[in-house]
Formats: structure tokens, C-alpha cells, sequence
């Protein structure tokens, strides 16, 4: 039992950090941090078990993960495929693609490099292999967590459903995208009327972008009234151009209205963990939900939030990534 132990206190600081707020990104470090350590712990328990459970173990810590990557590098690459083909071109739809291919190109390097016999190279590719490591373990981290987080219900009434914009077709038009963000919100709405409760103010949050004619709030706010909701249940914020400002001027509005006020912030699944984090930096007294989005979309634009996660924090995640580069370099160097 002392093998489980470090995973069962990671599991411990998981359940406090996520009881005091469920959007912080140490959450997801955690959650990865429980799943690794249990992982050398069932392999410690390897000698211990039955032929058969042994096997169980071994194939469960190796083989299904490295399986999974080779799948996961078929399906990446076919998502790609379709983005591009229902999607366009653009770089952001080519991520999922190129995800895919990096999988592949890494094996194959990983299987070359050894027939090189250069100590130069096999350094570069010492630190490449532990920088893409540490990367794809804060991605599983963020991956597995944002499914969790995704997992939140409403409970309870709520004063406010806040639904963050998107771009508009055709300037004025509510794309479906934004449909479910908005489907989702008067979801929420509805719900809470059902069960004899005030019902909460649908707040539309998003500015008007040069290529636009309307405000995104003024359009999401008349799709909303167009299919039953009274006008005086819906407001808007209509000064906001991204997330970070969706969120500072809906939190005024709402703080205005009612300074102990409870909310929702509504957007798209893919979107749910890092609106969430943004929400806690900005103050905002409430949890996101996700509306559903079409599965060929999700995989390129989760790539493309994590990203955005990725770099948010980049004197961390750069500083390890050089840490990692400069032990390799030591290895090398003293060997």
C-alpha cells in the first residue's frame, strides 16, 4: 500500500484544490500527476500479482498507451482531412493534421536516429523527445480535466446566464456555432422557470467587429427573443472584442444588477476549461458550461485551446522545456 501513496496524495490535493475552485489549471497538473503515479504504482505491484493480473498491468500501463498514440495519429490525420475539406484551408483547421503527423514523424525519428551513430544528434534528440514528453503530458493533463470540467451541472437558480459571443455570417446573422451556445442558454433558462424560480437574466456578451453590422450581443439577443424569450429577460453587453473582455464587462454588468449575484457562463464545449480559468481571473462568481459542438470541429479546436493555454503560462512551460534541453546538454557534455 506505501506504493499508492504518493498518488493517493496527489488525489487528496486534486480534491482540495478542486473543492475550493474547480477552474484553476493546477487542477488539471494534478488530475495528470494522480494518473502517472498510480500508473508506477501498479507497476511496482507487477511481481506481487498473478501471472494474468500481472499481464493485465503491463498491458494496461504500455501497451494500450502505445496503441492508443497510433491510433490517435490515424485519427488526427483523417479529422484533418475532413476540416479541411468542410472547413478550408486556414491554419487553424490544419492543427489536427499536423498533430497527427508530428506523431509519426517523432516515431520515425525515434527509430532512425539510433543508426546515425552521432553522439551530436542523439543529444538533440534526447531533448526533443523529453520537451515532447513534458508537452504532451501538460496536453493530457488539460485534456483530461477539461473532460471532467466539462462534466458540471446547474444547481441551483442562477441570476445570470452569461453566453459569449462568436463572429457573425454575414455580419448580422447567428452562425451554428453560437446557435448552441445560445440553445444552451435558454436551456438553462427554461429550467429554471420549470421549477417555479425567478427566471435569470440571458446576458449576451460580445462587440461588433469591423466586418460586422450589428453587435454580436444584439444579434444573439434577438435569435433569443425570435424564439420566445420576453425582451425583458435578455440584456446585453455589446463592448467586449474577446474573452477576457466578455467576461470583465459581463462581470460589471452583473455586479451592478446584484453585487452577490450567481451566474453561468455558457460557450462551446471545446472552449468550457479555459473560459473557466479566464473567469476566475476575472472575477467572475460563477462556473462555464459547454454547449454541444460537431464532432470534426472538436479535436482542431481543442489543439487550438490548449495552445492558448500552453502559452498563457510560458515562463513556466518554457522554462522547463530549457531546463529539460539544458540537462541533456550536461548529460551529454560529462559522459
Amino acid at each position: 500500500m506505501v506504493a499508492f501513496a504518493l498518488a493517493a496524495l496527489f488525489f487528496l490535493a486534486l480534491c482540495l484544490s478542486a473543492r475550493k475552485d474547480r477552474r484553476r489549471f493546477r487542477n488539471a497538473v494534478l488530475f495528470g500527476l494522480t494518473f502517472i503515479t498510480l500508473s508506477f504504482a501498479l507497476l511496482l505491484q507487477v511481481t506481487k500479482l498473478p501471472g494474468w493480473a500481472g499481464t493485465i498491468v503491463l498491458a494496461i500501463v504500455f501497451l494500450v498507451p502505445a496503441l492508443g498514440i497510433l491510433a490517435l495519429g490515424v485519427f488526427l490525420i483523417a479529422n484533418g482531412v475532413t476540416m479541411v475539406r468542410k472547413e478550408g484551408r486556414r491554419p487553424a483547421n490544419l492543427l489536427s493534421m499536423l498533430a497527427g503527423l508530428g506523431i509519426f514523424g517523432m516515431i520515425a525519428l525515434l527509430a532512425t536516429v539510433g543508426r546515425l551513430g552521432s553522439p551530436l544528434v542523439d543529444a538533440a534528440v534526447a531533448a526533443l523527445t523529453l520537451i515532447v514528453a513534458y508537452v504532451s503530458f501538460v496536453f493530457m493533463c488539460f485534456l483530461g480535466y477539461a473532460f471532467l470540467y466539462g462534466r458540471i451541472k446547474v444547481r441551483g437558480d442562477v441570476d445570470h446566464v452569461v453566453m459569449l459571443g462568436s463572429g457573425l455570417i454575414g455580419g448580422d446573422r447567428v452562425p451554428p456555432l453560437l446557435a448552441s451556445r445560445l440553445r444552451k442558454g435558454q436551456e438553462i433558462y427554461e429550467a429554471q422557470l420549470a421549477r417555479g424560480s425567478r427566471p435569470p437574466v440571458l446576458l449576451t456578451s460580445g462587440g461588433k467587429g469591423g466586418d460586422e453590422k450589428v453587435a454580436e450581443a444584439r444579434a444573439m439577443a434577438d435569435w433569443l427573443i425570435e424564439r420566445g424569450v420576453p425582451a425583458e429577460h435578455v440584456a446585453l453587453e455589446d463592448r467586449s472584442r474577446t474573452t477576457e473582455e466578455n467576461m470583465l464587462f459581463s462581470r460589471e454588468i452583473m455586479t451592478a444588477a446584484d453585487p452577490g449575484y450567481r451566474c453561468v457562463v455558457v460557450t462551446n464545449n471545446f472552449h468550457a476549461f479555459r473560459a473557466a480559468m479566464m473567469a476566475r481571473k476575472a472575477g467572475v462568481n460563477g462556473q462555464v458550461l459547454g454547449s454541444p459542438t460537431a464532432r470534426y470541429f472538436w479535436p482542431s479546436a481543442t489543439i487550438r485551446e490548449f495552445v492558448a493555454v500552453f502559452w498563457e503560462h510560458k515562463a513556466v512551460n518554457l522554462s522547463i522545456c530549457g531546463l529539460l534541453a539544458a540537462a541533456v546538454a550536461l548529460g551529454a557534455a560529462t559522459s
